[in-house]
C-alpha cells in the first residue's frame, strides 16, 4: 500500500510514518519543516533512520502551496495530520491559523479528490467540545468549541462529510483527546502537559501548572493513535464517520505532575482558556474500528522516570 502523512515529521506524524514503514508499506511525507521541533528531529538523527529507506520520500513543501500534484499518484489513503495546533496562539493569530488548518484541509481534500484518492483520515481534535455538559464526550455530543484552532477542527470534520457526500471521498475523523508520548515536544508553544513535565523533572525545575490544578484530562499514547490511523486506513467503510481516540480514563493535571515527581515544587500560573474537564467515549472506536488504547499512563510514566534515571 502506498500513503501519504502531511505533517509527517511532526510528533504523531513521525511516529505514524515509522509503524507505515515496519509493516512494509510506501510512505509519502508532506512537511513545510518550519516548526522548530520538527526541524530538531532532522538535525539531531532521530529519525536519521529514515535516510536509507527506499520506501520513503520527504518532500518539504506546505500543503496551500504544493508545485507537483504528482506527488498524490497511486495513494491509496492520506492521513491529514498538518496543522497549527496551538490553542491559544490560534485566538492572538486567527488569519494565520485558519489559512493553515482551514484552507490547508481543504486543499488536501481537494488533492485527494484529483487524484481519485479513495481515503482521507482527518486529525481532529477534543477541543471541539469546549467545555462538556456530559462526561464522557460522546461523538454526537454538542460541539462548544472556544478557540479558532477547535472552530478549525470543526469545519475540517464538516469539509471532509462534505467531501464524502459530493465526491464520494471515504473521510474518517479522529478527535485526538491528550496525545503523548515518543517525541513529544518537551518544551515551546506546541509542547503539551505531559512533555513540559517530562522536561521539568528531568530539570529538576519546579512543575508549572496552569490555574489550581485540579481540571481533569484524558491522556492517550501516542502509540494508540497510530493504531487508531492505521485501522481507519483499513476498515471496511464507504462513508464518512468521526471517532473519539482517548483512553476513557481521567486525571487531575495536579496527579499527573504528583506521577512525576510529587516533591518538586509547584508553580501555579493564571488559567487559559481551557475546559475545566475532558474524558471521552470510546465505545464506538472500540465497536466499529476494534480499536482499544493498550498503554496505560502511569506505566508510561514510570517507564520514562526509569530510563532517564529520575
Amino acid at each position: 500500500m502506498k500513503y501519504l502523512v502531511t505533517g509527517g515529521v511532526g510528533f504523531i506524524g513521525s511516529n505514524l510514518v515509522d509503524k507505515l514503514l515496519a509493516d512494509g508499506h510506501e510512505v509519502v511525507v508532506v512537511d513545510n519543516l518550519i516548526s522548530e521541533n520538527s526541524i530538531a528531529r532532522l538535525k539531531n538523527g532521530e529519525l536519521s533512520h529514515w535516510d536509507d529507506n527506499q520506501n520513503l520520500s520527504l518532500i518539504k513543501e506546505d500543503i496551500n502551496s504544493i508545485s507537483d500534484f504528482s506527488i498524490f499518484d497511486n495513494v491509496d489513503a492520506l492521513f491529514h495530520l498538518a496543522a497549527l495546533p496551538n490553542v491559544q496562539l490560534s485566538i492572538d493569530k486567527p488569519i494565520e491559523y485558519h489559512k493553515a488548518n482551514i484552507t490547508g484541509t481543504l486543499n488536501m481534500l481537494y488533492a485527494c479528490n484529483r487524484a481519485k484518492i479513495k481515503r482521507f483520515i482527518f486529525s481532529s481534535s477534543s477541543a471541539v467540545y469546549g467545555e462538556p455538559k456530559t462526561l464522557p464526550s460522546k461523538e454526537e455530543a454538542h460541539l462548544d468549541y472556544k478557540s479558532p484552532y477547535a472552530l478549525h477542527k470543526v469545519v475540517g470534520e464538516q469539509y471532509c462529510q462534505l467531501f464524502t457526500s459530493l465526491y464520494g471521498i471515504e473521510t474518517i475523523s479522529l478527535r485526538y483527546f491528550n496525545v503523548y508520548g515518543k517525541r513529544q515536544p518537551m518544551k515551546g508553544a506546541y509542547a503539551p502537559v505531559m512533555g513540559i513535565f517530562s522536561n521539568q523533572t528531568l530539570n529538576n525545575m519546579p512543575i508549572t501548572i496552569n490555574g489550581d490544578g485540579k481540571q481533569y484530562r484524558d491522556f492517550v499514547y501516542v502509540g494508540d493513535v497510530v493504531t487508531a490511523n492505521i485501522l481507519s486506513a483499513n476498515i471496511k467503510f464507504n462513508n464518512y464517520d468521526v471517532f473519539n481516540i482517548g483512553s476513557g480514563i481521567e486525571f487531575s493535571i495536579n496527579k499527573v505532575a504528583d506521577l512525576f515527581d510529587n516533591k518538586l515544587p509547584r508553580k501555579y500560573k493564571s488559567p487559559i482558556n481551557e475546559p475545566r474537564k475532558s474524558l471521552a467515549d470510546i465505545r464506538k472506536a472500540r465497536s466499529v474500528l476494534q480499536w482499544k488504547p493498550k498503554m496505560q499512563l502511569i506505566d508510561w510514566i514510570n517507564d520514562y522516570k526509569l530510563k532517564l534515571g529520575i
